[in-house]
């Protein structure tokens, strides 16, 4: 189916872009995989009176997505009003039966940049809309990593990913809503009006629990660097202990620099990456990283079970993060991305909780290499990429730029696109 038509310190050094501001009275509920997520949020889509709102990278036409269709269609039929959100690049194969059912029945069904083909490979596969968020009646929201797919269940086999996601209630989902309906709102419709809505709409909100909590964004215009930004004020301000889980660990030289620096003044510093990965390039990117990290004190643990899609992290005893990016150029300098920063004990304490049971019981950690006759080919080889990740976002914003198209499928344009395909195509 192609489209047709931060820490404590952080704020007082300034280091606030727009929208960064921690809104108090949040409560969070820590998602483990598909088994836990999808019931929360096909419930909650079911339970919804007014309306929701969904974005996501992946929708497969699979067991899962199916099941999101089904739970979708009753809240429309029954008179919710849905808008969803998928990326071209993303979901490029869902039927017309599938969508054409969702529009039938009242459903907004946008597409990201949905993408032109040549000789059957799509072109447009930079700057992706990667977020994963649903805003049940203004009330509710979830964030995290998990796309609407059946990989994301334990029963998919030996390839079902490792992943996370929150349920938000309190202020800051006044915030997540109305992000979500700016966002298929013309860009130069939307920037003067929207912090003023989001801050309105959250002093609005009743408070549901203790946590503080910012809702960051990374996009090509006004917040490119804003997701990293709040990684690097908490790794500098730790003084405890660190813990990133990431499926796609490249960054730039800052992050590095700041990693290597908390666990050389004596911090607890431990990544867990993939041991089982998705693409193998994603193990060998991390790999020419682990010299340099270990050198300087970082505990490096691969995660073998199955493969980690998870983006989250925690620093200290409060401060955690959930969302969509991971640490790699692609979510860093080119992906539209979301996360949550939360700062609450409670929080920090069972997200721990999680990735211990994980480091302990399906992690190998990574060893040193010992001194030998390839040592100095190793410091060599760490120099270049240590320098090399200096300039990624430098060259990152050389490549392909173009103001995404969010294209609102309807029934008439799902009629002409069927006239226009050869007969006995699907």
């Amino acid at each position: 189916m192609s489209g047709p038509s931060a820490a404590q310190g952080g704020a007082a050094r300034g280091e606030r872009g727009a929208g960064s501001r921690w809104v108090p009275g949040n409560d969070f509920d820590l998602l483990e995989n598909g088994e836990e997520f999808f019931p929360r949020v096909f419930n909650a889509i079911r339970a919804a009176k007014r309306e929701v709102w969904l974005e996501t990278f992946i929708l497969f036409e699979d067991k899962i997505g199916l099941q999101l269709h089904a739970a979708v269609l009753e809240a429309a039929r029954r008179g919710v009003t849905v808008h969803m959100l998928v990326d071209g690049f993303g979901s490029p194969d869902l039927s017309d039966r599938f969508v054409g059912e969702l529009v039938e029945a009242g459903v907004h069904f946008r597409i990201f940049d949905p993408g032109r083909q040549l000789f059957g490979q799509r072109l447009n596969v930079l700057r992706r809309m990667h977020r994963k968020i649903v805003v049940v009646d203004g009330e509710r929201a979830f964030i995290g990593g998990i796309n609407y797919s059946a990989d994301h269940v334990a029963d998919f086999g030996p390839e079902a990913k490792q992943d996370y996601s929150v349920e938000v209630r309190g202020p800051l989902v006044a915030q997540m809503h109305a992000f979500v309906q700016d966002a298929v709102v013309p860009l130069k419709q939307r920037r003067r009006l929207r912090q003023w809505k989001q801050n309105k709409a959250a002093a609005d909100t009743p408070h549901a629990g203790p946590a503080q909590a910012l809702f960051v964004t990374r996009d090509n215009h006004n917040h490119t660097n804003d997701i990293e930004r709040h990684y690097r004020i908490a790794l500098r301000s730790a003084r405890k202990r660190v813990v990133i889980a990431n499926a796609y660990f490249f960054p730039g030289y800052r992050f590095v620099r700041e990693l290597r620096r908390a666990a050389q003044r004596g911090v607890d510093v431990r990544l867990i990456l993939q041991g089982q990965p998705d693409m193998p390039i994603v193990k060998t990117a991390a790999g020419l990283l682990y010299d340099h990290l270990l050198r300087a004190g970082v505990r490096i643990y691969e995660y073998c079970d199955r493969p980690l899609h998870g983006k989250v992290a925690l620093v200290d005893d409060e401060w955690s993060t959930v969302g969509s990016s991971n640490l790699d150029p692609l979510s860093l300098s080119l992906n539209l991305e979301a996360n949550v920063i939360i700062r609450d004990a409670g929080f920090n304490r069972r997200l721990y909780e999680r990735l211990a049971h994980l480091m302990e019981h399906s992690c190998k950690q990574v060893e040193p290499e010992p001194k030998g006759r390839w040592e100095g080919l190793r410091l060599v080889r760490s120099y270049c990429v240590f320098h090399l990740m200096r300039w990624f976002p430098t060259w990152a914003g050389w490549l392909p730029r173009h103001e995404p198209e969010i294209s609102l499928v309807d029934e008439a344009a799902l009629a002409t696109e069927a006239s226009q395909r050869p007969s006995g195509a699907q």
